[in-house]
């Protein structure tokens, strides 16, 4: 059995598919998402997964704390003397000041303080401000800030916050779970939970040694992108329903069709997998091949492995789970091949095993004729390859220029 991953959306490729080497194929089902997702593109937080954005109507040239509901009773010694917080933006904002909290025991001055913006991954800061017993800042409901140079942080900028000074002595944090995170949806600020320890690669320790202010650039655009959602979700809900039309009626046709119960997301790929694996192999059933014309090997799984890989801190193949700064040796995801027992081990495993993010799949490039698989090609690129194949063995192409 070969299993197709694949997108509601992409008919035309699933018709190439069936028209090509599916047909020499016995069971080729094609792993499709139950669901649509019900959020509009331009209203998720980003392409690549289904949460939707929860701005709130800006105000033009509002200064917006990253805090409400702060005061000094939520405040308390810091244990280290380097402390950060990860954030995503998620609609363009302008940094106006950063800012510190007062150390102990008055909590009344900051301590001698560094703090800097950094571009998630880099080692060159946009934006600093430095505290100390001469040079103080100003004080604004309780936190020490210091205007920086206007910088815009464009959407999907995904920035650390780091806070270090001399020592712990200088550093007061505060219990986020007394506080609510703010910033009318325009940020994506990382949970910060009691007892975690720091992510590969962090600078510091997680936490909040104090604030920073910025105010919402293009809010006038935000403001139409607001007013025209309700239109956006009507039309969407219109696509799904024409989408899930087709799928049916498509499904009834070739009855080649596996749907598994997920979001249709770019992120939920490895879930997808796992759930065919599933219904391929049911937890609890074991099926035995005694033909010997099956594949008949154990504890098999061949493809293009790769090894020492770094993991994606930023951007479309995020990982925030997997705290190695590389992935143990894995398959290419564009394909592979696995024997029946190792399927029945994943299926069996589906509800402990995690769903990392890589973007390894596509580590098979060029064409050969040897090649286990060739990614992304258009309906158009796998007739071509499909026709030379057949023509003269090579999909590559033929010595007599077969097109």
């Amino acid at each position: 059995m070969v299993g197709v991953v694949s997108a509601r959306h992409h008919r035309e490729l699933r018709r190439a598919l069936r028209d090509t080497w599916a047909e020499r194929v016995r069971e080729h089902p094609h792993i499709r998402d139950r669901h649509g997702c019900p959020v509009p593109e331009e209203d998720r937080e980003d392409p690549y997964s289904c949460a939707p954005l929860n701005f709130t109507e800006p105000v033009a040239g509002q200064e917006v704390e990253i805090i409400t509901g702060f005061d000094a009773s939520v405040l308390t010694s810091s244990e280290v003397s380097v402390v950060s917080l990860q954030f995503k933006v998620l609609h363009p904002i302008v940094i106006t000041r950063l800012g510190v909290f007062p150390s102990a025991p008055t909590y009344m001055f900051p301590g001698t303080v560094s703090v800097r913006l950094f571009p998630l991954g880099q080692e060159v800061p946009v934006v600093s401000a430095h505290f100390g017993p001469n040079s103080s800042g100003t004080e604004v409901n309780g936190v020490w800030y210091k205007a920086v140079e206007l910088f815009i942080l464009p959407r999907g900028f995904e920035g650390t916050l780091l806070w270090e000074g001399v020592d712990a002595a200088d550093l007061t944090t505060i219990n986020v779970s007394q506080v609510h995170l703010n910033g009318g949806g325009v940020l994506k600020i990382s949970l910060i939970e009691e007892g975690v320890l720091p992510h590969r690669g962090a600078r510091g320790f997680p936490g909040l040694a104090g604030m920073f202010t910025f105010s919402i650039h293009d809010a006038e655009g935000l403001t139409a992108m607001l007013r025209g959602r309700p239109e956006r979700i009507k039309s969407h809900r219109a696509t799904l329903d024409q989408e899930e039309v087709l799928l049916q009626q498509e499904s009834r046709q070739h009855g080649d069709v596996v749907f598994v119960d997920v979001v249709d997301t770019y992120r939920n790929i490895p879930s997808k997998l796992l759930l065919f694996y599933k219904w391929y192999a049911p937890p609890g059933t074991s099926v035995h091949f005694r033909d010997q014309k099956h594949f008949n090997r154990r504890n098999f799984w061949w493809g293009n492995f790769r090894q020492n890989w770094p993991v994606d801190i930023a951007g479309k193949w995020q990982e925030l789970d997997y705290t190695g700064s590389v992935y143990p040796a894995f398959a290419c995801g564009s394909g592979y091949v696995v024997s029946r027992d190792v399927v029945e081990w994943l299926a069996d495993n589906v509800e402990k095993l995690k769903v990392y993010q890589d973007s390894r799949w596509l580590c098979e490039q060029g064409c050969y004729v040897d090649m286990l698989s060739s990614p992304q090609h258009t309906a158009e690129e796998l007739r071509s390859l499909w026709h030379k194949k057949k023509a003269c063995g090579d999909p590559c192409g033929c010595p007599w220029g077969q097109p």
